[in-house]
């Protein structure tokens, strides 16, 4: 239940051969989730910079802080290890970088997914000069899953599923949001550790353990597509919007799904019933050889075959991995080929002020032939209609 050191040597492989192709000597990474993937280090970015260079040999180092010597010291991705004591400190960290990517041996053209380290948390320094964007070609491997990546993910659609499944038993009129969510996601958390707690790490920069919850879209708000949490009291006839993962191993999925309270009003059911039709369309077209665009084509066809308009406000969906959204995208901006491999959430959603909002997302990975379902909840009205 892990990325074996042999798959990361694997990425790092792949990665040195795409920089030798663009003629580029070597590349550093800042953003968390690059250096992550490549290197099995996982950290949370604050002031102090951290960053992972790479030659296109293969062999790779690290620059930390000091309080990270000895975790970078003892990773296997890593030959050299530059670090400074502090920031802002005597000596400002680009300069240890220099040294590094000099000791590495790259010397001429260097790549980089940021022109130096981010400015966040306070931190102000230099850019690196003369470099060429690399994110590309990171984002573009990180696009294609490999068995193990899918096998996390299935695993934490598992564990998203227990969690919903609390988060609808226990919803009910008269009791908030938050009562619910902390509930559902405790117990839900709590049954996970049980089942896997000693192989069990999270990885994330997001969340902990299994989560659910409404995001304050309930009610009228279900019409805001990100809403916020504001300790909203259920109530009779009220449209629910969810949410639901479990980050496993730093890699998450996502499980949303539309309910309501009591039984359904005309209104509400027709709206239902479009969504999920819009949701079929997409399925339908998510194929190995066709475009992201297209995904997005089709379903916007039907909103104007049935005048939807007025209530679409997103496109279809987004790939999923190590971040809750990650490239590419099902918009009709987006050429990107679809691969065996990829995997997408797809969540066309239909809102309507005084009404609510109506947004299923599920996971699904592209196969040679079609889709892989990695969740499973209930998608039908009956199912998801609670008691009033």
């Amino acid at each position: 239940m892990r990325i074996t050191e042999a798959e990361l040597t694997r990425r790092r492989e792949s990665f040195a051969a795409a920089l030798d192709e663009r003629s580029l000597d070597g590349a550093v990474l800042f953003d968390p989730q690059h250096v992550h993937y490549f290197t099995g280090f996982f950290f949370i970015p604050t002031e102090r910079p951290i960053a992972f260079a790479i030659a296109n040999d293969g062999r790779g180092g690290m620059l930390v802080p000091r309080p990270e010597l000895e975790h970078a010291q003892a990773n296997t991705a890593v030959q050299e290890v530059a670090h400074y004591d502090e920031y802002p400190g005597d000596r400002h960290p680009m300069e240890p970088l220099r040294e590094l990517i000099r000791a590495l041996g790259v010397g001429g053209r260097l790549g980089a997914d940021h022109d130096g380290y981010p400015w966040m948390f306070g931190y102000r320094g230099p850019s690196l000069g003369e470099w060429t964007q690399i994110a590309d070609a990171v984002e573009d491997q990180m696009a294609i899953k490999s068995a193990a990546e899918i096998d996390l993910l299935r695993e934490s659609c598992k564990w998203a599923n227990l969690a919903h499944t609390l988060l609808q038993r226990y919803t009910r009129v008269g009791i908030t949001e938050t009562e619910v969510e902390r509930r559902a996601s405790n117990e839900a958390t709590s049954a996970m550790l049980d089942a896997i707690g000693p192989v069990y790490r999270s990885q994330s920069a997001y969340y902990d353990g299994a989560i659910a919850g409404y995001r304050g879209q309930i009610g009228r708000n279900a019409a805001i597509p990100h809403a916020h949490g504001n300790n909203i009291v259920f109530q009779p006839g009220d449209v629910l919007v969810t949410g639901a993962s479990a980050p496993i191993w730093g890699y998450h999925s996502e499980l949303e799904r539309t309910m309501v309270i009591g039984t359904p009003t005309n209104e509400q059911r027709r709206m239902f019933e479009h969504m999920v039709a819009l949701q079929d369309i997409a399925f339908e077209t998510i194929r190995p050889g066709a475009r992201c665009s297209d995904v997005d084509e089709a379903v916007r066809a039907y909103y104007d075959e049935h005048a939807l308009w007025d209530n679409w406000r997103h496109h279809v969906g987004h790939a999923i991995g190590m971040r809750y959204h990650e490239g590419p995208f099902l918009d009709r901006g987006d050429p990107t080929e679809i691969r065996p491999g990829m995997v997408f959430t797809v969540e066309p959603g239909l809102y309507a002020a005084g009404l609510g909002g109506f947004r299923h997302s599920d996971t699904v990975v592209v196969t040679e032939d079609g889709l892989d379902f990695l969740t499973y909840y209930p998608r039908d009205l009956e199912s998801l209609t609670l008691p009033a």
